[in-house]
């Protein structure tokens, strides 16, 4: 669909991962399984985090945030590529706009949760004895007011870059969401200014909090080189295996797909996407949950608690409803 100006016509078509309709109610099924269990298992780690009081320190309370934001994370993207599988496949510019914000917005935190994430297993390994003095409060609602506060003014001014731009070739996104790249491609005005700042502010604001991660790294491995017993390291490195596999799934797929021109922005780069806006959040509860014995147990706790609270609800209903 062509149109001569945007403020002409007021939305956008979403092209997808899929144009052929035999492809639509498979999509639809196995993008729905997974955002339920992304739901599903994230919301169970929370729940088990804040039910248990030896879940009660930071590394737990960074974890559990996370699960928060990969919920928020996905939200902000299944939902409509679920409403787009089964319907019409549109969206307004103004909810164009909401879901490119969001997303930048729960993406961003979600990278300097994982930098943050990396500094405590930083501090837990090379300075054990002075952790709970490191890691007070004060430390760790520093290291979540700042990605959050940066994350919202990030992704403001990207916003507010691409809608300054004009559109007037074409409304449709070759993609299943909003993302920055694919709706600059559309754009018929010269996007120099938001390439830039792409390449600078939004390079910086991906490879801080990767940096940050590969200099704790770093340290954890000079400090778990020096453990002189094989079980002390095996058990360091047992600590950081989960956050690790999730730094490399995270990064890898963003990697892929940001850092390259603009123009060879093609249609694997939609599936590189999937990585890091869908997999990944419906991966973190698993790789977590059983990769750590405490979570585990935290896990089962908080099953069993459900249960016997399910048992009782269902013996007063029996009582009440019986003769």
């Amino acid at each position: 669909m062509g149109m001569s100006n945007l403020t002409g016509l007021s939305e956008f078509i979403l092209l997808g991962l899929s144009s052929r309709s035999e492809d639509q109610r498979p999509l639809f099924a196995l993008f729905l399984i997974i955002y339920l269990v992304t739901l599903m298992g994230n919301l169970l780690i929370i729940l088990a985090i804040h039910s248990d009081p030896r879940l009660q320190n930071p590394m737990y309370f960074f974890l559990s945030i996370l699960s928060f934001a990969d919920i928020c994370y996905t939200t902000v993207i299944v939902p409509k590529m679920l409403v787009n599988l089964s319907e019409k496949k549109t969206i307004s510019y103004a909810e164009c706009l909401a879901q490119m914000y969001f997303f930048l917005v729960f993406g961003n935190i979600d990278s300097y949760l994982l930098a943050a994430m990396a500094i405590d297993h930083c501090v837990a390994i090379c300075n054990p004895f002075h952790y709970v003095t490191v890691m007070n409060r004060r430390c760790y609602v520093l290291l979540l007011a700042f990605p959050i506060t940066f994350s919202y003014l990030h992704s403001l001014l990207h916003v507010l870059l691409v809608n300054r731009l004009t559109f007037c070739t074409s409304n449709v996104i070759h993609h299943f969401f909003c993302d920055v790249n694919p709706v600059l491609k559309l754009s018929c005005s010269s996007t120099f200014v938001n390439e830039i700042v792409a390449m600078t502010e939004g390079l910086a604001s991906v490879m801080a909090p990767f940096v940050c991660i590969i200099i704790s790294y770093l340290r954890i491995l000079i400090a778990v080189l020096k453990i002189p017993s094989a079980a002390g390291k095996h058990k360091a490195f047992s600590t950081c295996s989960s956050h690790l596999t999730v730094v490399i799934l995270f990064y890898g797929s963003i990697s892929y797909v940001y850092l390259q021109p603009l123009s060879s922005y093609t249609v694997k780069d939609r599936i590189a996407t999937i990585n890091y806006t869908v997999l990944t959040s419906v991966l973190n509860p698993f790789i977590y949950s059983l990769r750590n014995k405490d979570m585990k147990r935290g896990l089962q706790k908080l099953i069993n608690k459900i249960k016997s609270q399910m048992g009782r609800f269902s013996t007063k209903t029996n009582k009440i409803c019986g003769p």
